[in-house]
């Protein structure tokens, strides 16, 4: 008889991947129930993938660890690479610190490990730089895709994004019976899968509920939106949103001051957690320093 077959080791990397989905799981309501008991949440983690954009994030990271080990190290099964995993894991994040990776890229490349390997001290004597927000440069400037972006062509997308402020992947999920009014009259936009597998209703910005519903008008339900997003970036559009959203919401108030430390009395802290939760971030550290400031 011949020998047994026998998985290759990016097979394997992918079937425990696949173990680990959890769409339609709440990472919410696990985060809950551990703060209930009186613990940290604040670096929490289900063990679990719980959206598509994540898995594909981290499945690509991964990926190329696991084809990294098996060319330089020459293994050959997740038994041989799991035995390894710290040491190989802190030579591969020592190679991209090296190649001047960026600060965002090596967080998230530590964190899909982490959650493959099941080991959230993983690589822990690796220092990685910090990311600062001023060396962020994704979103903020003009990308090299965005010289063959012709806006004029694309203007009911845009303007329904900046009223909207979804993020890219929403945006190509999102289905025309997903855009109604609410019980207030309030025209909205439902989210069903967002980050971390999360729903939520995003309220249009007041006074541009036209911009949303010529778009959808006299289509079917079923129908996405929009069939086909430009090569472009979107989260300037996203940022320009969260900002009208806090001036609406926060009358009498300008937007938090861009340098400095930030005191309590230089933003409204309600027009800021409205907008965290329109955004689906939930996090007002996050609002203040990547979307108002």
């Amino acid at each position: 008889m011949g020998k047994p077959h026998r998985k290759s080791i990016i097979k394997e990397a992918l079937d425990r991947l696949e173990s680990k989905m959890a769409i339609g799981q709440s990472r919410q309501e696990a985060k809950k129930a551990v703060r209930a008991t009186g613990q940290p949440a604040w670096a929490f983690s289900t063990g679990k993938i719980h959206s598509y954009k994540t898995r594909t994030d981290y499945q690509e990271h991964t990926l190329r660890f696991v084809n990294w080990a098996r060319e330089t190290h020459q293994i050959t099964s997740l038994e041989e690479l799991d035995a390894r995993a710290d040491e190989l894991a802190g030579l591969y994040l020592q190679k991209e610190i090296a190649a001047q990776k960026s600060p965002y890229t090596l967080q998230l490349e530590r964190s899909a490990l982490r959650l493959f390997f099941d080991d959230r001290t993983l690589a822990s004597e690796i220092v990685l730089p910090r990311r600062i927000r001023t060396s962020i440069t994704r979103s903020r400037r003009p990308a090299a895709r965005d010289r063959y972006f012709q806006p004029a062509h694309w203007q009911a997308l845009l303007n329904f994004q900046r009223v909207v402020g979804l993020r890219r992947d929403e945006l190509v999920r999102l289905r025309v019976g997903d855009v109604h009014h609410n019980h207030q009259g309030q025209v909205i936009v439902h989210v069903r899968n967002g980050k971390g597998g999360k729903e939520r209703d995003v309220p249009v910005l007041p006074g541009h509920e036209q911009d949303v519903l010529s778009v959808v008008a006299g289509r079917k339900p079923e129908e996405r939106v929009f069939a086909h997003l430009p090569d472009t970036e979107m989260h300037s559009y996203r940022r320009e949103y969260a900002q009208a959203l806090y001036l609406y919401h926060a009358p009498g108030w300008e937007l938090p001051p861009a340098t400095g430390r930030l005191q309590r009395t230089d933003y409204d802290l309600e027009a800021v957690m409205r907008v965290s939760r329109a955004l689906g971030h939930n996090r007002r550290d996050v609002v203040l320093n990547n979307y108002l400031r």
